[in-house]
């Protein structure tokens, strides 16, 4: 059985932990590996190496720190057909999915390759008689970052490339469910140049997520996954003084006005509620009609679509859709879709009869669409994270909009519309953090940054772009005055040796 462990000072490392966790392949159900979880020793113990790279990491020039993204950033180009691979085989996404989500967290390299300039800070001359003012950015210290399975690439990358940058040193806890991508970049982002213990990966649970909220020497920390962690996270490491993003749960809403191009409305809902088996915490797993005319019109184009969807395995490229990521997955899927009906909603297409021959221990679900869904019902209120899309019928837009108001999450939304009117008045009013027109899954690119509102974001601070460097930095205003006066023949010497100028 193959053994994996954390990535320490540019190699495996296995610490002193005896414990170990199986890793699935969610096509088959079958255990491909076997991960080493790390005790709060072995945390502590990164953590000492980490705090010890970053005293000379973070007085390297921030050019020089920019080559070694460039590096990276290339590497991971040459090598993107065997991170998809990896990535496909524990996560179960079908091999485009792996791809995009890699060409993603690639973005984000590219725009810290621009730290020089994304660094530079202000200056006010003359604030008083003879003083000057400037500010600068510093990096804080020890950074860590705790990842969730749905994206074990992009999010990562969207964290530590960032804070790299910057000059810190970062200490990565990605899940437990599919780390193979995860210390394959490690590697990589090693051969790119980076000094050895300035970026480490330890492999967990609660033990290890614990000691990095506990340990003074971290300084920040960085997550992305379900609200309920996310909110322990925040308050227990807030607690201990750390600064804190969370980025957490969602129930995206999609609003379909009378005049949206309905094709158009359903070659989107596919690919935004079931793509990636709508494990993606910015899935459209609501859509919201408005009037009963559009709802049907709405049902008619779309349910020959989800049950036309080609569920496989990663490895059939036709495939749209694989597996979802565990049996606990699938339990709980199926669980939801059973309260639904339970509650009175109507399941226009089920999909949890998928029978996929051998693969019959895999976790396959089809593509699951439900109708006349009310806002009481747990499959309304409730982030089910698989490929289920409740419709919920609403009579005017101003319905819609409050319903989308009223959620307790705000991450994303949409609207699809030829109104312009209706689109600007949409995006000033909605309580939501990521708003689309006409663009289903509103993700901002790199140079901008994620994040949600409400309970789907714990902390000040979204996530990449000029959010994330202000995340990974300190803010330090200096306010000078020199004597004022030159003494008469005085002598500045610009260059060394003999060379001098006077003046």
């Amino acid at each position: 059985m193959k053994i994996q462990a954390h990535y320490v000072n540019g190699s495996a490392w296995s610490g002193s932990s005896k414990r170990k966790i199986d890793v699935n392949n969610p096509a088959t159900g079958e255990v491909t590996s076997e991960l080493v979880l790390a005790t709060k020793a072995d945390v502590d113990e990164v953590v000492n190496i980490a705090h010890k790279a970053f005293q000379s990491w973070s007085t390297t020039p921030p050019a020089k720190r920019a080559q070694v993204m460039f590096a990276f950033r290339d590497l991971l180009k040459q090598n993107i057909d065997e991170l998809a691979e990896l990535l496909s085989s524990e996560h179960g996404k079908t091999i485009p999915d792996a791809k995009g989500e890699v060409a993603r967290g690639i973005e984000v390299i590219e725009f810290a390759c621009g730290i020089p300039q994304l660094l530079k800070g202000e200056y006010s001359e003359q604030v008083a008689n003879g003083v000057d003012t400037h500010s600068i950015r510093q990096p804080l210290g020890v950074v860590a970052g705790i990842t969730p399975f749905n994206f074990p690439a992009m999010v990562p990358l969207w964290m530590y490339p960032v804070s790299l940058s910057c000059g810190n040193s970062f200490i990565l806890k990605p899940s437990e469910k599919d780390p193979s991508v995860v210390l394959r970049i490690a590697e990589l982002l090693d051969e790119a140049g980076l000094p050895k213990g300035v970026f480490s990966v330890v492999n967990g649970d609660k033990e290890a997520v614990d000691a990095l909220l506990d340990n003074p020497l971290v300084e920040a920390i960085s997550f992305v996954g379900s609200t309920t962690i996310g909110e322990y996270i925040y308050s227990r490491g807030t607690a201990n003084g750390k600064r804190v993003q969370a980025l957490c749960g969602a129930k995206n809403h999609l609003v379909v006005m009378p005049d949206a191009d309905m094709e158009q409305v359903a070659d989107a809902l596919m690919g935004s509620a079931y793509g990636s088996a709508g494990e993606r915490c910015m899935a459209i797993s609501v859509a919201v009609p408005v009037g009963e005319e559009t709802a049907d019109r709405l049902i008619e184009v779309l349910a020959p679509r989800v049950q036309a969807l080609k569920v496989a395995p990663y490895t059939d490229p036709s495939s749209d859709m694989g597996p979802v990521i565990t049996k606990a997955s699938l339990d709980n899927i199926h669980d939801y879709i059973g309260q639904g009906l339970d509650a009175g909603a109507e399941l226009v297409v089920d999909g949890r009869d998928l029978k996929l021959q051998g693969y019959e221990d895999g976790y396959f679900i089809g593509g699951c669409l439900f109708d006349k869904v009310t806002t009481d019902m747990s499959i309304y209120t409730d982030e089910i994270f698989g490929p289920v899309l409740a419709v919920v019928r609403a009579n005017t837009y101003e319905e819609a909009l409050d319903m989308i108001n009223n959620h307790e999450y705000g991450n994303g939304t949409a609207i699809f519309t030829r109104d312009g009117d209706a689109a600007r008045h949409f995006c000033s009013r909605t309580r939501i953090g990521m708003v689309g027109v006409n663009v289903p899954i509103p993700v901002p690119v790199a140079y901008h940054s994620f994040g949600g509102w409400k309970r789907s974001l714990f902390g000040d601070h979204h996530i990449h772009g000029m959010e994330g460097v202000r995340f990974n930095t300190a803010l330090k205003t200096i306010t000078s005055r020199w004597p004022s006066g030159i003494k008469e023949g005085a002598v500045f010497n610009f260059h060394s040796g003999s060379d001098t100028h006077s003046k």
